[in-house]
């Protein structure tokens, strides 16, 4: 009996050197949830859990080179869309993934559209946010914006104000969103202020008018670097599964609040979650369990 192959997963990110965001957590979240992934490369960071201290983006030609070998020799059954650090790389990556359309034509597409990192440092430059909505967008099965992603990109293509201190006023500016580019959207709540044990809630929005509203309680922890990386890579992992996108949304919640609360201290800052919990669930107590840092 031959081996088993695993579903083909591709991530688009930037580089983490401190291992808990971009590349580094897809690849932990696709093998987390049993998948082969493949990367390619915008951009490379020099980052701890504290900040980010310098950004050297991909020239775009070869983003696009990568792009077009990984998927001309070995193809992808769903493809996660994460930092794309300026106009020219959001260009490429839209035109490769347009050219390849027709053979990938029911290959999922979840874009996490990262502008800003934990500590606060731009990861997209500003004039690159039109490019993103205009031209990346419309591949996508899914968006997935923090409420800061999703006012910029709604003001980008046209939606209007947006007032995102309130569920209702955050469903608006989903539905803007929706409407003028025909995209499914979860909004995350995650930036909308609360304590700790409050619930937060996620909405999704679909282009057919459905709706979906997932609250899930606000954990206490500085274990969050990372976590829209994650998030979107479980998304995408579950869809090539063949659930639904409701269905997709839902465990990939679940999986990532079961991620922040097995973490494990890393780093004087935001820390990783840990992405292979349930991996090690029933393994002995060393690993990586030990509390503190070097």
């Amino acid at each position: 009996m031959g081996a088993r192959t695993p579903p083909r997963l591709l991530a688009i990110a930037g580089s983490d050197s401190s291992g808990g965001a971009g590349i580094q957590a897809d690849l932990k979240t696709f093998a987390a949830h049993g998948a082969y992934g493949l990367t390619v490369v915008t951009a490379v960071t020099a980052q701890s859990t504290r900040e980010v201290r310098a950004v050297s983006a991909v020239d775009p030609e070869l983003v696009a080179a990568q792009l077009s070998l990984v998927l001309e020799d070995i193809g992808a059954d769903a493809i996660k869309i994460g930092m794309l650090a300026n106009a020219g790389i959001v260009g490429v990556v839209a035109r490769e993934l347009a050219a390849w359309r027709r053979r990938f034509a029911r290959v999922p597409v979840v874009l996490d559209p990262v502008m800003v990192a934990k500590s606060g440092a731009p990861l997209l430059a500003a004039a690159a946010v039109e490019a993103l909505a205009a031209d990346l967008l419309p591949l996508a099965t899914v968006v997935t914006p923090n409420l800061p992603e999703l006012a910029r990109l709604v003001a980008a293509v046209g939606g209007g104000e947006t007032d995102l201190a309130t569920e209702e006023g955050r469903k608006r500016a989903g539905r803007a969103l929706v409407r003028r580019v025909g995209v499914a959207v979860l909004a995350k709540g995650g930036h909308a202020p609360g304590r700790a044990g409050e619930d937060v809630v996620d909405l999704l929005l679909l282009p057919d008018g459905e709706e979906h509203r997932f609250a899930h309680p606000r954990l206490a922890s500085r274990s969050t670097h990372g976590t829209g990386c994650t998030l979107s890579s479980a998304i995408a992992a579950r869809l090539e599964s063949g659930v639904t996108l409701p269905e997709a949304v839902a465990g990939a919640i679940d999986y990532l609040a079961g991620a922040i609360a097995a973490a494990y201290p890393i780093g004087s800052g935001h820390g990783p979650v840990d992405h292979l919990y349930r991996l090690f669930a029933s393994a002995e107590p060393n690993h990586a369990r030990r509390s503190g840092n070097p």
